[in-house]
């Protein structure tokens, strides 16, 4: 009989951080992007235009930066596997490698050769990958899931101002916006907090404060060129 699976938040890191991310970073650029426009009295139509504009090139930005970084470090996890593939046709040396990183962590030295040995018996190029360079199938970087992950919760995060603003007239919509966008962020920050495990007003606080702070530099910017304009 085999012991019931637990569920660990560490698997769900590289995703979760690309969803929380572009969720922010849609809600937070979108938000900030339509109060600028806004605040440089723009145009109800202006305002709309630069919000869709921002939604699709935020979006797109994500998705590639994304990818790029995510891949690097694929690529950085496959090049440290072939060089391992490489070290173990000399089985013995690594054999003796795994048994001195179990010492390191506990055992005596023949259980820790017997351990050592029957896993690479069953699979070497796993166990050196798991124990010696920390490579696991539950924090493998995966650039296509984390690309799309980043894309989707961008477009879901500026959605969400966007809407506001298509529904709320001019006058009403800095305001609006800028209100509504603080409660989505806080919503965000729970969530990612209780996914994560953390605490939730930390988590809310923290997203609100650097969400609050990045709209009035932007509404402050949009001012002073409508001002000066």
């Amino acid at each position: 009989m085999h012991p019931p699976r637990q569920a660990h938040r560490t698997g769900h890191s590289s995703w979760l951080r690309a969803a929380v991310l572009g969720a922010n970073d849609g809600i937070l650029s979108t938000a900030s992007l339509v109060l600028g426009v806004a605040a440089a009295h723009g145009s109800h139509r202006s305002v709309l235009a630069a919000g869709i504009s921002g939604l699709f090139a935020g979006a797109m930005a994500m998705a590639s930066g994304e990818f790029v970084s995510v891949h690097s470090q694929a690529d950085t996890e496959a090049a440290d596997l072939a060089l391992e593939r490489l070290h173990l046709e000399d089985y013995e040396a690594e054999l003796q490698e795994l048994t001195a990183i179990y010492v390191g962590r506990g055992l005596t030295p023949s259980f820790a050769a017997e351990v050592a040995g029957q896993l690479m018996a069953h699979d070497a190029l796993a166990a050196h990958a798991r124990d010696e360079l920390g490579i696991t199938e539950a924090l493998k970087a995966r650039p296509g899931q984390a690309a799309i992950a980043s894309a989707l919760s961008f477009s879901s995060g500026a959605l969400l101002p966007l809407l506001v603003s298509i529904l709320l007239p001019l006058p009403d919509l800095i305001p609006g916006v800028a209100a509504t966008s603080l409660l989505f962020l806080a919503l965000l920050g729970a969530l990612a907090a209780r996914s994560g495990g953390a605490s939730v007003p930390r988590g809310m606080l923290r997203i609100s404060f650097w969400g609050a702070a990045a709209m009035a530099t932007t509404a402050i910017a949009g001012t002073l060129f409508g001002t000066f304009a």
